[in-house]
C-alpha cells in the first residue's frame, strides 16, 4: 500500500503531540510546524480532518491549539492514516463476489488476494500506537514509561487498555505487528509482507 504525504504529516503531528503530552496547554498549530519542519498552511487542514474523525480536540482563542482526544496508547497508526486517507486497502478494485466479479476468468480469485492483502496492511498499521512510537522515538523499551506525565489536555487512560478503542476489537500488541500474507494464502515459511511506502501528493 501507499501512505501519502497526508498520512505522513497526520502521524507526524499528532506523535509530535503525544512526546510534548506534558505539556498543560493546548499545542498551537505554529509550534507543531517547527517541531515537525512541517508547512503550517497544510498542516491545520490535516489537523482539521483529524479532529473530525475524533483523534485530536482543539480550543481557540488565546492559548488556543490541539491537543490529543484519547491517551497515544489509545490512537493506532492505522486510524491516523485512515483519518486522511480514507480506507487502508491496495487498491480500488471492490470486493470479490460481488457485481459480477466472479463471471470472469480469475478476477475472483485476484480480487480476494487484494482484499487480503489491504487487511494484512491495516493489522500491521494497527499493531502500532503513539505510544509505541514515543517509546522508539526516546528509545525506551516500554511504552508506558516513555510517555510524559499527561497534561491537562489528555483524558486519563492507560496505553495498552485503550488500544484499537472505537475500532477492530482483534487488534494486536506491537509484538504481533507482521501477519504473513503468504502464510494465509498456504504457502508456509514464507512470511513475507508488503512494504510501506510514501509518496508525495499535491496540497
Amino acid at each position: 500500500m501507499r501512505v501519502s504525504t497526508r498520512g505522513d504529516y497526520a502521524s507526524r503531528a499528532l506523535l509530535s503531540l503525544a512526546l510534548h503530552g506534558d505539556d498543560a496547554a493546548p499545542t498551537s498549530v505554529r509550534d507543531i510546524a517547527e517541531r515537525t519542519g512541517l508547512r503550517q498552511p497544510y498542516l491545520e487542514q490535516i489537523l482539521l480532518a483529524l479532529k473530525g474523525a475524533g483523534l485530536v480536540r482543539s480550543k481557540r482563542g488565546v492559548g488556543g491549539g490541539y491537543v490529543l482526544a484519547r491517551p497515544p496508547g489509545a490512537i493506532t497508526l492505522g486510524e491516523v492514516v485512515s483519518a486522511v486517507d480514507g480506507p487502508i486497502a491496495v487498491g480500488h478494485f471492490g470486493p470479490p463476489h460481488e457485481n459480477g466479479a466472479c463471471d470472469h476468468e480469475g478476477q475472483c480469485v485476484l480480487l480476494g488476494v487484494w482484499a487480503e492483502a489491504g487487511e494484512v496492511m491495516r493489522h500491521h498499521l494497527d499493531s502500532f500506537t503513539l505510544a509505541d512510537m514515543v517509546a522508539r522515538a526516546t528509545g525506551s523499551s516500554d511504552p508506558a514509561a516513555a510517555l510524559p506525565a499527561r497534561g491537562a489536555g489528555q483524558p486519563a487512560g492507560s496505553g495498552a487498555a485503550g488500544k484499537g478503542s472505537g475500532g477492530d476489537a482483534g487488534v494486536t500488541t506491537s509484538g504481533d505487528a507482521l501477519f504473513p500474507l503468504r502464510q494465509s494464502l498456504g504457502e508456509p515459511g514464507r512470511a513475507e509482507v508488503g512494504t510501506l511506502e510514501v509518496i508525495s501528493s499535491s496540497s
